[in-house]
């Protein structure tokens, strides 16, 4: 069974990107050890042993002793044996083995689909570990970032205060320069700016808020990035959390231990799908695992049609029948005594019709049921390729989006850090700025998120990889 299942892995034509190596070891352990798949996979080899059932009637052995031997001209009769075989009509046998092995080849569908349902559910939970990765890093790089303004409103708000304790102080005006420098420069150039300043601020003792007066200018700066930290280190708990879940769905789905350790995904790259969608549809029409079980069940229902047929037609039987004698004494003679041997052929006479036409009608009915399934089935499928095309290229058109958006909320951003930097204003419209690239950010991510799930449908419903085509 191992490797049956492991050579269906592998034959599933996996993509050669980078996340996908150990992506496809999870799924090799997954395919070999969850429970549902091994109990599809049992249910195909019990159907397959059906056809190992199929064979002549057993032979009937009728044996028959007298009490009192019976008188014959021949002797005395003392049993009567008989032994026959019945053989069904020609085709019969043959038209029985193929039905088994159609239906056995539908329960290999159900195995295949079972299989193909398991790797999609896999690579769902897979990817959204990816994105949760992606965020909580994204998220801690955002908290540094945070802390750093945090640092520069802080020097701010002593420098204006020193600025205010006499006339002749001049650190504000050192202050102002050097943070005219650093936003001239960017942020990271403000962030150098702001450790370098750091430890003035560290030994002129404004280091809490507590200390400072409510009322200084600045103060609500630092107020204001201080509750954005809260919310962030909030958001930060929350993405650990949600890290469990998803680990423990990764590890039942290859019956696995709960707290067994998984890897961490690699980051997912924005995907760019190379083949018409058409051929897609065309290949799910050749290769989905349901519509070739309903064409296996077509064709076992045809074989059960022509077996109705066949049962319709006369048994023949061919046996032997044996009759020991015993030589009996009359009038001082021996008389007989020589058994006899009696070859019989018998012939079942088939004149009630109906049973035969209605289990004619009855696998006639049937099909047209498992046609209409089939249909609804190809058309459902047919419901899912267009919305998993949908969603590829929704997910497309907002990478692209998110990445313009990203680069222009950068730049405002920037500018919005030079001018607080030169006059030590608008400092909420840069804490807005830098939400809005941290949600560009998480937007970006949760698009190539998408385009991934979309490729992992497609995947699902054709029955193969489409990661061999991405660009």
């Amino acid at each position: 069974m191992t490797k049956l299942l492991l050579t269906l892995v592998l034959l599933a034509g996996f993509g050669s990107v980078s996340l996908a190596q150990s992506l496809d070891d999870y799924l090799i352990k997954a395919a070999e050890n969850n429970p549902e798949l091994k109990a599809a996979y049992n249910n195909y080899l019990a159907a397959s042993e059906r056809g190992n059932q199929v064979s002549l009637p057993d032979p009937e052995l009728q044996v028959g002793f007298f009490f009192r031997p019976m008188e014959r001209f021949m002797g005395n009769q003392q049993a009567d044996i008989r032994l026959m075989q019945m053989f069904p009509w020609f085709g019969t046998l043959k038209t029985q083995e193929s039905e088994a092995n159609q239906m056995a080849l539908a329960r290999y569908q159900l195995f295949l689909n079972a299989k193909n349902n398991l790797f999609y559910q896999f690579r769902i939970a897979w990817y959204a570990l990816a994105e949760l990765q992606q965020e909580i890093r994204i998220t801690e790089e955002n908290l540094e970032i945070l802390r750093k303004y945090e640092r520069m409103a802080l020097i701010r708000f002593e420098s204006a205060s020193s600025s205010a304790a006499g006339p002749n102080s001049t650190p504000m005006a050192s202050s102002s320069n050097s943070s005219v420098s650093a936003g001239a420069g960017g942020m990271n150039a403000m962030s150098n700016s702001s450790q370098s300043m750091s430890s003035s601020s560290k030994s002129s003792g404004m280091s809490s808020p507590s200390e400072m007066s409510a009322t200084g200018p600045g103060m609500t700066d630092v107020l204001r990035i201080r509750m954005q930290i809260n919310v962030l280190e909030n958001d930060l708990q929350l993405l650990e959390a949600n890290k469990l879940p998803l680990q423990v769905e990764l590890n039942k789905l290859m019956n696995g231990d709960l707290d067994s350790e998984i890897a961490n995904p690699e980051p997912l790259l924005p995907f760019e799908l190379s083949i018409d969608k058409q051929l897609i549809l065309d290949s799910i029409s050749a290769n989905n695992p349901m519509l070739a079980m309903y064409d296996a069940e077509l064709m076992a229902l045809e074989s059960q049609k022509e077996m109705a047929k066949l049962d319709g037609r006369p048994m023949l039987g061919a046996g032997v029948n044996y009759m020991p004698f015993k030589p009996r004494i009359e009038d001082g003679m021996s008389m007989g005594g020589n058994d006899m041997i009696m070859p019989m052929v018998t012939m079942s006479l088939p004149i009630y019709r109906k049973k035969t036409n209605a289990r004619i009608k009855e696998a006639e009915l049937l099909q047209e049921s498992v046609r209409f399934k089939k249909e609804n089935t190809l058309n459902q499928l047919e419901i899912a390729w267009s919305k998993a095309i949908r969603d590829f290229e929704d997910a497309n058109r907002k990478v692209t989006l998110y990445d313009s958006q990203l680069e222009l909320a950068k730049q405002n951003l920037s500018l919005l850090l030079t001018a607080y930097a030169t006059n030590g204003q608008d400092f909420e419209e840069v804490l807005r700025a830098q939400q809005l690239v941290l949600d560009y950010e998480f937007s970006k991510i949760a698009a190539i998120t998408k385009q991934h799930n979309a490729i992992a449908m497609l995947d699902m419903l054709s029955a193969a990889s489409l990661h061999s085509y991405s660009n």
